[in-house]
């Protein structure tokens, strides 16, 4: 390459890779998306290893799994005692890039500061668990341009810390939070006068939306009327959720599908206008533009309110990536895992001798020019605790089946689906099938475990490698 590439990386919070209008899964209306993914490679079995906010941003970052880079659970003020947060001594991707001379921006959700007293005072600090923190210059890994906040859910007059702002500098918007941080990006594409980068720079940016996150009915009602004479039974297609309203999480799935739906569509809306900025300053065929999120919603499917679980609704995110003339248009199901995506997008731009050693993930940037390269034969599913490692829940995922173990202070659990004859999980079938129980756990699950050196694989028998059966509590 000549110069090196641009990188705009977009990723909404919570978007289950289900709710892609071209997918044809879920009933949603995504005219750019769908647009976009005419011109882009389609991983259509992308998943969030550990489908919640903080592991899974701290995976992309630090390209490791979450005993290595320290973030088992989200940056909150519970597990700020356990020094769960991004470490500043890790070398995230944008540190290799900043040193390789690019100007970077990250604009919305960060999530990845531990809250500290005195609490940024902001109404997600308000509750007994407090949420949000600014990420002071030193911890930004290299992002120069920074308009971000740690957490903040009221998504019509959401908050942000500009680059120079102190901690108490925040300032509240009276704008729907994807379409303001939208305003942002195209003012970093245009750069008019060199307000925002050197534009003899490559640039790397991040727009990280916070919707389809919950509160689900923030959003503008614009959106919504996109569904008008539906309710939320015409759009809960999938087998898998009760649409009764008897039940608790029926009543869920009821009451929030369509504004889940509707914040979707505004998504696509405003993804719609940065590509059209991309277009429109000549960036297109210099700059990769991906597209995911951090992990899925059931919202009321298999009786799960959001995510943090094992199954397809949560584990399951859109990813796209578009470069012209350099990655082909097509589907394929690669079994990607998110710290793979910090080598791949390395390699890709340029930079694969410069992945540090750190890195646990595996690049695919081969296979993501010329459909040829290694395929991984599973992906790791994880759910840790902050004070017991052996705790939680770890399993893998195949292109055929799914296996998942559970140990808790007094159970320890299996369960096995089979992705192809039951896509939506309908049916437990590990005491009807220990055979393909025993295989995962010792093909597959075991060394996973050992390859990145998870302490939970003291759990799995050492002759069998599936789960011990003692009932004893850890």
């Amino acid at each position: 390459m000549k110069k090196p590439p641009n990188l705009v990386f977009v990723f909404p919070d919570q978007m289950r890779g289900q709710a892609l209008g071209f997918m044809g899964e879920d009933p949603v209306i995504t005219p750019h998306l769908d647009r976009f993914a005419k011109e882009s490679l389609i991983l259509t079995q992308a998943v969030a290893n550990y489908p919640v906010c903080s592991p899974y941003r701290a995976m992309l970052m630090t390209g490791m799994y979450p005993h290595r880079n320290r973030v088992v659970g989200n940056c909150n003020s519970q597990t700020t005692p356990f020094g769960c947060e991004l470490q500043e001594s890790d070398e995230c991707w944008s540190d290799v890039l900043r040193t390789a001379g690019y100007d970077l921006s990250y604009i919305g959700k960060w999530h990845l500061d531990s809250p500290r007293e005195p609490y940024v005072d902001c109404r997600n600090n308000h509750g007994k668990t407090k949420w949000n923190e600014w990420c002071p210059p030193h911890r930004r890994h290299g992002f120069d341009f920074w308009y971000s906040y740690g957490t903040y859910d009221f998504h019509l007059k959401p908050m942000y810390w500009p680059t120079d702002a102190d901690r108490d500098g925040f300032h509240f918007v009276d704008q729907w939070g994807p379409e303001h941080e939208a305003d942002m990006a195209i003012r970093y594409l245009e750069n008019r006068d060199g307000q925002y980068r050197d534009s003899d720079r490559p640039f790397a940016m991040v727009v990280s939306m916070n919707p389809p996150h919950t509160p689900y009915d923030q959003h503008p009602g614009r959106y919504a009327a996109a569904y008008e004479g539906k309710d939320s039974r015409d759009l809960m297609v999938r087998p898998n959720v009760d649409t009764s309203g008897k039940s608790r999480m029926s009543k869920h799935a009821l009451k929030h599908t369509k504004d889940y739906f509707a914040c979707v569509t505004g998504v696509d809306d405003q993804f719609g206008r940065i590509l059209k900025a991309i277009d429109d300053t000549g960036l297109k065929e210099d700059t990769i533009v991906v597209f995911t999120s951090d992990h899925g919603d059931c919202i009321g499917t298999h009786g799960e309110i959001t995510k943090n679980n094992p199954f397809e609704e949560s584990m399951r995110v859109p990813f796209m990536i578009r470069w012209p003339g350099r990655i082909a248009a097509r589907q394929d199901n690669l079994l990607i895992s998110t710290p793979d995506i910090y080598p791949t997008l390395l390699e890709l731009m340029g930079f694969g001798e410069n992945i540090p050693g750190q890195v646990q993930g595996s690049s695919h940037a081969g296979l993501f020019t010329t459909g040829i390269g290694d395929r991984p034969g599973s992906q790791l599913y994880l759910r840790s605790t902050t004070t017991d490692p052996l705790r939680g829940l770890r399993g893998v995922r195949t292109h055929t089946h799914k296996l998942v173990y559970a140990v808790h202070r007094n159970e320890r659990t299996v369960q096995l689906y089979d992705l192809v004859a039951d896509p939506c999980e309908m049916t437990n079938r590990a005491e009807s099938h220990p055979e393909i129980v025993q295989r995962l756990s010792a093909e597959e699950l075991a060394p996973w475990l050992e390859t990145i050196g998870d302490p939970w694989s003291a759990n799995l028998d050492p002759s069998e490698k599936t789960l011990r059966a003692d009932q004893t509590p850890l």
